[in-house]
């Protein structure tokens, strides 16, 4: 099984995450902040990960800090867990219909840490979730987990839409990207090594 458990404790907050790679969907996440469980609850089920994520942080200041370090310790998580990466499939690209928005997602677990996004959001927060921090969440996973990671926002009005069609996008192709190919031997690289 990949599987990875890490911590993460500094003045600001205290994380840990423990991930299964090979899952059933199953979660338990605690960070304090509502829509932020829900993002990764469906991260969790539509990677088929098994994941626990508990999180204390300073919320009475703002949910910066709490989102931006679950981002780095689920990159460190990820990376750990995916180990050699022999055998995945190592990239994969998904459209994400979520009424009317539409969110087009693509990964490579190249060991190559680049995140890329074409939006602003509008609103200032989903719930008590301050929507600037999506591009935290993302950015410090990509880096954490050494993958290039790019979003498409193709359309879409509704904050809450736009954000749950990039965690379940983002789901999918982790899903298809970290699978195991039994064609694949080693690495999927011609460098033969990622």
């Amino acid at each position: 099984m990949r599987q990875a458990k890490l911590t993460r404790k500094t003045k600001e907050t205290e994380i840990l995450v423990d991930i299964c790679l090979d899952g059933t969907g199953k979660s338990d996440i605690k960070t304090g902040i509502g829509f932020f469980d829900h993002m990764l609850t469906s991260l969790a089920k539509h990677a088929l990960l098994n994941l626990t994520i508990q999180a204390k942080g300073d919320l009475e200041v703002d949910t910066h800090h709490t989102v931006e370090d679950v981002g780095i310790v689920l990159g460190d998580a990820i990376l750990k867990a995916l180990g050699n990466k022999e055998g995945i499939n190592r990239y994969a690209s998904f459209t994400m219909p979520m009424d009317e928005s539409l969110v087009s997602c693509s990964i490579d677990f190249s060991g190559r840490s680049y995140f890329e996004m074409n939006y602003t959001f509008s609103c200032e927060r989903v719930g008590k979730f301050e929507t600037e921090t999506v591009e935290e969440f993302f950015r410090a996973l990509a880096q954490h987990g050494e993958l290039t990671l790019h979003f498409q926002i193709l359309r879409g009005k509704n904050a809450h839409h736009i954000i749950e069609a990039m965690f379940k996008s983002f789901a999918k192709v982790v899903r298809d990207a970290i699978t195991i190919d039994p064609r694949i031997h080693g690495v999927f690289s011609t460098k033969d090594v990622l």
